[in-house]
């Protein structure tokens, strides 16, 4: 799914705010590693990213931030685990243009007028093949990047290593420390001689240091893009919130999902789906994919859901809605797809049968409470990168996985181009919606694809209708499926999201 936190009490970041006594040069003990909140095991991966990576065989352990590296141009300017790998990343950046041809077109259309000539822009997201399109594509169109991770599992080191070797300053690797993670967002901001005015964020830890640590930085930054955790009130500059785009929501959280669920999970347990029963926390567009593909697969699927209009449609579309408890002893795997808090709690797990997965769609770390298993009678066992064993007393063992996330970037790009170019005043201090005109353009790009061509309204048609026969072709509160509710643009304030609170099922 495509995140700015609040800086509100309710809705913080999940990675707490480092230490301002803390050096940035001292090494953290790899104990640190797991007290990162986004490092434990059910919310550290991207699923573009493959769990066998090519990456994941480097025996190397020195930290990158120990070594001199340079590209083969003598730039310096990026701290990444291994330049050599820049090759290998390259091809996989150029299969990921293959599956981005919405992005690709926007590339080819924009970058002869340079849209975003002057921008800079610091970014803060998963650094994956997809990640490097949306870079290399705003830097075509003018941009100059600086990027960090927003998740130190998700880095692909090769992508990483491409994008150095292509001149981008980007300070990111896979497995970084706590530390590590706040280190490279810093070496992103903090740079003489050059200062962001726009920020790209995902999960808002980026927004967040910027607000603690550079403050006066605001006084230049047009805005920030991505998916919004914002409070009202705390907003300095005006915020585009591309994950309730309704292309955002069809396309990663309901078709995306629906794919990378499996994919995930076969990728890190090998597990069959025919006659496994599965419980899905929440019902919104990830909760509606998931269910959608493992019940293809032959899985028993059941449904929680707090709202009563998405508890329907589970319903309708043949699923069976229960309450967590009731089924919790008997299902072999658990999903949680609400964007909550403790939606799975100690007391769920200590009643999961022998075997159960228990995994986080969502891009929040918060719905299972994995630190309630860290106490001493239970035994942590790693058994590959993003998978533990969590293993009981009398020896049942749970098996806990990384996050299976999705992202989708053509939003990103537009949003961008639009807070940047917009003339002083036309958006305030709040948070909005994707303009649903740029969301039928982020569509439109994609149809090429499947060589669809789209009927035209006549002049009468148009006038009949009451519509510009160029779009938009819905008022912005239609979601052309409702599923949740008070989530709809309110009419008196058609481009600002009516709440900053996360709703019920993503």
């Amino acid at each position: 799914s495509l995140s700015i936190t609040s800086f509100g009490s309710s809705c913080r970041p999940q990675i707490q705010f480092a230490d301002q006594k803390q050096e940035f040069n001292k090494r953290p003990s790899k104990i640190g590693r797991r007290s990162l909140s986004r490092s434990i095991s059910q919310s550290s991966t991207d699923s573009y990213s493959s769990a066998a990576s090519y990456t994941d065989s480097s025996d190397d352990e020195t930290s990158p931030r120990d070594k001199q590296q340079k590209n083969s141009k003598g730039n310096g300017d990026f701290c990444i685990k291994n330049i050599k790998q820049a090759d290998f990343g390259r091809r996989e950046i150029e299969i990921a243009e293959q599956e981005m041809p919405a992005l690709m077109a926007l590339r080819k259309r924009a970058q002869g007028e340079k849209p975003l000539a002057g921008a800079k822009v610091v970014g803060c997201t998963h650094i994956t093949a997809q990640t490097a399109v949306l870079m290399e594509t705003l830097s075509a169109l003018g941009a100059q990047c600086r990027w960090a991770a927003c998740n130190i599992y998700s880095t692909q080191n090769e992508v990483a290593a491409a994008l150095a070797e292509g001149g981008f300053s980007v300070f990111a690797w896979k497995g970084e420390s706590e530390d590590d993670f706040w280190w490279c967002i810093d070496r992103c901001v903090n740079v003489e001689g050059w200062q962001p005015n726009m920020i790209l964020d995902d999960g808002g830890d980026l927004t967040h240091w910027i607000y603690k640590k550079y403050p006066n930085m605001f006084k230049k930054i047009k805005g920030i893009v991505e998916e919004i955790r914002e409070c009202s009130g705390k907003l300095s500059v005006p915020a585009m919130n591309v994950n309730d785009s309704v292309t955002k929501q069809k396309f990663d959280n309901l078709y995306c999902c629906r794919e990378s669920i499996l994919d995930g999970l076969k990728r890190t347990t090998d597990v069959m789906f025919g006659g496994k029963q599965v419980v899905v926390c929440g019902y919104g567009e990830v909760g509606k994919g998931c269910c959608a593909a493992l019940k293809a697969m032959g899985s028993i699927v059941y449904v929680t859901e707090i709202d009563p209009i998405c508890a329907l449609q589970a319903c309708m579309d043949g699923f069976r809605l229960v309450k967590l408890n009731e089924v919790i002893r008997q299902v072999d795997i658990v999903i949680t797809c609400t964007g909550n808090k403790n939606v799975v709690v100690r007391e769920n797990l200590d009643r999961m049968k022998n075997g159960c997965i228990v995994c986080n769609m969502g891009h929040s770390n918060t719905e299972i409470d994995v630190a309630s298993l860290r106490t001493p009678e239970l035994t942590w066992e790693r058994v590959r990168s993003q998978v533990d064993h969590v293993i009981w007393p009398d020896g049942k063992r749970i098996v806990l996985l990384a996050e299976v996330h999705t992202h989708t970037h053509t939003h990103c790009a537009l949003a961008l181009i639009e807070l940047y170019n917009a003339p002083e005043g036309r958006y305030k201090q709040d948070v909005y919606l994707l303009p649903k005109k740029m969301d039928e353009y982020v569509a439109s790009l994609h149809l090429p694809t499947f060589d669809a061509h789209l009927t035209e309204l006549s002049d009468e048609q148009a006038k009949y209708l009451g519509l510009n026969k160029n779009g938009p072709f819905k008022p912005n509160y239609y979601r052309y499926v409702k599923n949740k509710v008070g989530h709809q643009p309110s009419p008196s304030k058609p481009r600002v999201h009516p709440g900053f609170s996360r709703q019920p099922g993503l």
